[in-house]
């Protein structure tokens, strides 16, 4: 049996491996590494795959994120909603910018925002709305998009974990994750379900003036060159992640449906175990299981469950032990423990075991007969 990790990058490439190589050799044989054609060219792919009019690759999904909120022009003190159960890049971009982070609870089927929670945390400052859309489904975007017209407020989907996955609305039209709200944002870190291999992200919009800004705002805040007309950054996808990006592209969805594959072995294997919650997902989104993340029982010792897999050579995972509102950065006299009891809860309770496109039925076996037995 193959040695079983979190993700297989490895086993991955060398399926693609020719693709990749060529790839990258013809951006070294054109010398052509920032704002190359490989740039262009995966951006005009990816629009076509999501369907959307506009997208621009940035550095990584944090500047997705951080350049989403500059282009909608919030000033300080502005309040953006957030989870308080998600990777912490989220509030951080809303921090930095002098924004005001608002976090809300989560569901506990879903992990994804609590729409009861933001109903009641929006005030007059609230500006923006950004769920993440957690571990590969989509948060419930149809009624979020209602509160957000309600109260006049933009939404900024975190689609870092998401790719790929679409949402049904109740008329039966279908949108690809990130291109649902007023502006999308993703991360092509190497883990994540079309990464690259090093930093990348992009951002997603149906807006003309958005992107425009946008696109100047990642790039200095510069239209024509050496005129800064916007206050900017500087962050580009460089043309070698883009040669990689367009080598796992056509292969996306055949990588969401190996990742389906093996969560349903997971889910067949633990269904009679009434100590394990498998992963609920929602009839209006389908899941492309970045993570396949376990809620246990409080009857379980979850360290000493994680321990005894790490001795059978089974890596699991703690996404994540400690929510927005605990963390030492982002103490708040407006949130105090207690406060948010489904996203504590669950930080003391899931579980993430190995999910990627190279697993096989031999180590989804061992995976899950060890798990049943430690638990």
């Amino acid at each position: 049996m193959k040695k079983i990790q979190m993700v297989d990058l490895k086993s991955q490439y060398e399926k693609i491996r020719e693709q990749v190589n060529s790839g990258i050799q013809e951006v070294i044989d054109t010398t052509s590494f920032v704002k190359g054609g490989k740039v262009t060219e995966f951006q005009a792919e990816l629009e076509k795959y999501l369907g959307v009019k506009h997208v621009i690759p940035t550095g990584n999904g944090t500047d997705a994120l951080q350049i989403a909120l500059m282009g909608l022009g919030l000033k300080p003190g502005d309040e953006v909603i957030t989870p308080t159960f998600t990777f912490i890049a989220t509030a951080e971009v809303v921090a930095l910018l002098g924004l005001t982070p608002v976090v809300v609870d989560v569901d506990m089927d879903t992990f994804n925002m609590s729409i009861e929670s933001v109903k009641k945390a929006i005030t007059p400052k609230t500006k923006a709305i950004v769920p993440v859309h957690l571990f590969g489904q989509n948060a419930n975007m149809e009624e979020l998009l209602k509160i957000a017209k309600e109260h006049n407020l933009y939404i900024v989907e975190d689609a870092c974990q998401s790719i790929g996955a679409e949402y049904t609305f109740s008329d039966g039209r279908k949108v690809k994750s990130g291109c649902i709200g007023n502006i999308g944002c993703t991360s092509f870190f190497p883990s994540k379900n079309l990464g690259c291999y090093g930093d990348g992200g992009a951002i997603f919009t149906n807006d003309d003036d958005l992107a425009a800004k946008m696109r100047a705002i990642a790039n200095h805040g510069m239209v024509v060159r050496y005129h800064h007309d916007l206050i900017g950054v500087n962050s580009r996808l460089d043309s070698i992640q883009a040669a990689v990006l367009l080598a796992k592209l056509p292969h996306l969805d055949e990588y969401i449906a190996a990742r389906q594959k093996a969560a349903a072995y997971y889910n067949k294997a633990f269904a009679s175990c009434p100590k394990i919650t498998t992963p609920i997902c929602k009839d209006f989104t389908t899941h492309v299981f970045h993570q396949y993340t376990l809620k246990l029982d409080a009857s379980v010792d979850r360290n000493a469950l994680q321990t005894g897999l790490k001795e059978k050579g089974i890596p699991a995972m703690i996404y994540y032990p400690v929510p927005l509102h605990l963390q030492k950065a982002y103490q708040d006299p407006r949130y105090k423990k207690g406060d948010f009891p489904v996203a504590e809860k669950l930080m003391d309770c899931v579980l993430s075991l190995p999910m990627h496109t190279e697993l096989d039925e031999e180590q989804l076996e061992y995976i899950t007969k060890a798990v049943l037995e430690l638990i």
